[in-house]
């Protein structure tokens, strides 16, 4: 008998765990949770199906849980004014909550975490959330719009439901899964994900902090940045890691086996690009993993050493001993900081391009690229990451082509000659010189670097992957030193130009493959440690 390779067994493993630690979990909920189904046997079938599957296994878990299931046209559906299918109403006695799709992929966290509010009442809101959302005076109809293959979209789907378990009297969630629903997405224009409508008010883009997300939907309007009213809860560590992507996680774990108390602040998704990325194939153990699954894999060995702030962005860093970290929750006083920042997705730079964000452009096709099945789309970029993300869009169902400004690639053979095999078109030698289009995306306007000529190509979205823009925001504002190529500076031990401050990922440049990234997280770590023990930045340290 032929064994199973080795990843297959540890993913198996750890599949088994979660859903023991799943099971108990859901035994346990103390409240009775009832929830109403409503589908169809002509409108969406599969994804019914595949809902009353997930919700009856749920059901032998949690006995608090029960489940009644109606056609679209039983008078229940009237009466709760349900006229899509499937459609599930959650503890319609206690909130005005209903999720239109069904909970596959990233969504079914979602599900847990709304059935494990409601079954334990505890919502676990900050304080500035809870004084936000008491102030609240008038109803809101917020609309979330998710996707089963957005990594982001659990987060801000929990800020959601928070608010709408916190303030039935005034708020009403409707969850809508722009696979299932495109007609709904095409309505409010929302042609990427997470997107968040309240009163039909584009209020937020992008997975936000809890408080971020309260403050946008009291005031109607998206902002960018949340600013406590009072100051957050002061914590102490020997390392403060700002960045929950391969660097941030795997220092983490060896500063904490080093002996250091360790904490990691991460502003977006846990992961990083990782999270974003739909198969990993070059690192060692996994033949092919999914980047999600791996980015879970991290995180939970990370979660057994150190304590992770998700969610939170640090607005400011001051030096010093101890050096002090301000978030958008709390302050952090630590003896040493990782600066494990990453680095973000570069922008065109072209007319259109801002504007038209979110209504057609998009950085992550994994997120959106469900949206634009059976349409025309354009794929800016000639990499590894462009080349990748091209073939992911041809098999969700665009009919993508791909526009590169050099007469060759520069990604990996290997991904050259899979876009080769699945004939995606190519633009060689052509230059995206403005995005066009009213409310959303219609076109590119071309130049051709060879003759000079210019041309309109009609598209429906346009999907930009021409690299990575270091985030090195926080090291300008404490003076530290970057590369002429606008990296992190740092030496061959991972040390900035600023006492006490480290560098490592892709913030401080280099090869930027996952496996390079964990090894400068581990080194960085080890490193701190040592120089913890003997400071440099001080007389006796030097000598």
């Amino acid at each position: 008998m032929t064994e199973p390779p080795a990843q297959d067994g540890m993913e198996r493993a750890v599949l088994d765990q979660a859903e023991a630690q799943l099971r108990a979990v859901l035994g346990r909920m103390p409240r009775e949770v009832s929830l109403l189904l409503f589908t169809s046997a002509t409108a969406n079938q599969v994804f019914s199906d595949a809902f009353r599957q997930v919700l009856r296994a749920i059901r032998t878990m949690a006995p608090k849980v029960s489940l009644r299931e109606f056609d679209l046209g039983h008078p229940k559906a009237r009466e709760h004014e349900v006229t899509a299918a499937p459609t599930l109403i959650l503890a319609p006695d206690r909130a005005a909550i209903r999720w239109l799709g069904a909970p596959l992929g990233e969504e079914g966290r979602v599900l847990v975490e709304a059935l494990l509010m409601l079954g334990y009442g505890d919502l676990g809101l900050a304080p500035e959330s809870e004084r936000i959302l008491a102030k609240l005076s008038e109803p809101r109809q917020v609309t979330l719009f998710v996707s089963p293959t957005c990594p982001y979209c659990p987060q801000q789907a929990v800020n959601a439901l928070k608010a709408a378990l916190a303030r039935p009297d005034l708020i009403s969630l409707s969850i809508v899964d722009i696979q299932i629903h495109p007609a709904l997405a095409d309505r409010y224009d929302a042609h990427s994900v997470p997107q968040v409508w309240a009163n039909d008010v584009l209020i937020a883009r992008g997975a936000q902090p809890e408080e971020l997300f309260m403050t946008c939907l009291s005031k109607l309007q998206e902002e960018t940045v949340f600013i406590p009213e009072s100051d957050a809860p002061l914590v102490e560590a020997d390392l403060v890691i700002v960045g929950g992507g391969p660097a941030g996680l795997t220092a983490g774990i060896y500063g904490a086996r080093a002996g250091l108390k360790t904490v990691v602040i991460e502003k977006d998704a846990l992961g990083g690009q990782v999270a974003t990325t739909p198969v990993v194939e070059n690192y060692p153990g996994f033949t092919q993993v999914g980047g999600k699954t791996l980015v879970d894999i991290m995180v939970s060995h990370a979660l057994q050493y150190v304590q992770i702030f998700p969610g939170e962005a640090v607005l400011d860093i001051v030096a010093g001993q101890p050096l002090e970290v301000a978030t958008s929750r709390r302050r952090f006083q630590a003896r040493a900081v990782l600066l494990a920042t990453g680095a973000g997705y570069r922008h065109l730079g072209v007319p259109g391009e801002a504007r038209l964000g979110g209504r057609g452009v998009s950085y992550c096709a994994t997120c959106d690229g469900a949206l634009f099945r059976d349409r025309d789309v354009a794929m800016v970029g000639g990499g590894n990451s462009a080349l990748t993300e091209a073939l992911y869009l041809q098999n969700v169902g665009a009919r993508v082509t791909i526009i590169h400004r050099r007469d060759r690639f520069r990604a990996q053979e290997h991904l050259v000659q899979a876009v080769a095999a699945a004939g995606i078109p190519i633009l060689f030698q052509h230059e995206v010189e403005e995005i066009l289009g009213e409310g959303r995306v219609e076109a590119v306007r071309l130049l051709d670097n060879r003759d000079g000529s210019r041309r309109q190509v009609p598209v429906q979205g346009v999907f930009i992957a021409i690299g990575y823009q270091p985030a090195v925001e926080l090291a300008k504002k404490i003076g530290a030193g970057l590369t002429p190529d606008g990296y992190l500076q740092q030496d061959e031990r991972h040390r900035t130009t600023v006492p006490g401050v480290y560098a490592a990922g892709d913030v401080a440049g280099g090869a930027r493959q996952i496996v390079t990234a964990a090894g400068q997280g581990a080194e960085a770590a080890m490193a701190i440690f040592e120089d913890l023990v003997h400071p440099y930045w001080t007389e006796s340290g030097s000598a």
